[in-house]
């Protein structure tokens, strides 16, 4: 069913304002997939704050113009779903991931702001920590040092209470045998 002016200019809108605020942009060939599929990966996709849609290529193109992505417009051709995110790490597992177990499903390529990337590129930016892992290692990292502090001056009165419990044992066990 073709859409009329109105909506493909709201459709237009909607993915530029996703291209806005993203730093990746990947593009999947999805050929004969089954829809629970297809929806299980929007389930996925929406879990990780991914947005993913099947449009129109012209639609898309449109949305590209004077954008960090204008390059990949001559690359859009055939049926094709997108994959966009402010997380470039998060879009690239998601559709990786998924790309794994459906042979019809397949990346053909994407962009980050103003670079082209192919499949390889984007199955090895899949490979990388995504930025919540990053961030945790990042706060581990810098409160090793305080959590050391603390039990460093957690010692010195643990030790002597040791100590002032072992001088009343001391005198207990020379009482006793007195």
């Amino acid at each position: 069913m073709s859409l009329n002016l109105e909506q493909k200019q709201a459709v237009v809108a909607e993915v530029a304002k996703e291209i806005a605020g993203a730093q990746a942009i990947v593009m999947v060939e999805n050929r004969g997939l089954p829809v629970a599929a297809m929806t299980q990966l929007r389930a996925k996709a929406r879990a990780s704050g991914v947005y993913f849609r099947v449009v129109k290529n012209t639609l898309v193109r449109r949305a590209v113009v004077d954008t960090p992505f204008a390059q990949l417009a001559d690359r859009m051709v055939g049926p094709l779903a997108y994959g966009i995110g402010p997380d470039p790490v998060a879009v690239a597992k998601v559709l990786n991931d998924f790309a794994k177990g459906h042979d019809k499903f397949v990346i053909t390529g994407g962009a980050m702001p103003g670079q082209q990337m192919s499949a390889k590129e984007i199955a090895s930016l899949a490979s990388l920590p995504s930025r919540q892992e990053l961030l945790g290692k990042l706060v581990g990292t810098m409160q090793a040092p305080i959590a050391k502090l603390v039990r460093t001056l957690n010692e010195v009165p643990s030790k002597l209470v040791r100590g002032l419990a072992a001088v009343r044992d001391a005198k207990s066990a020379a009482e006793a045998s007195a």
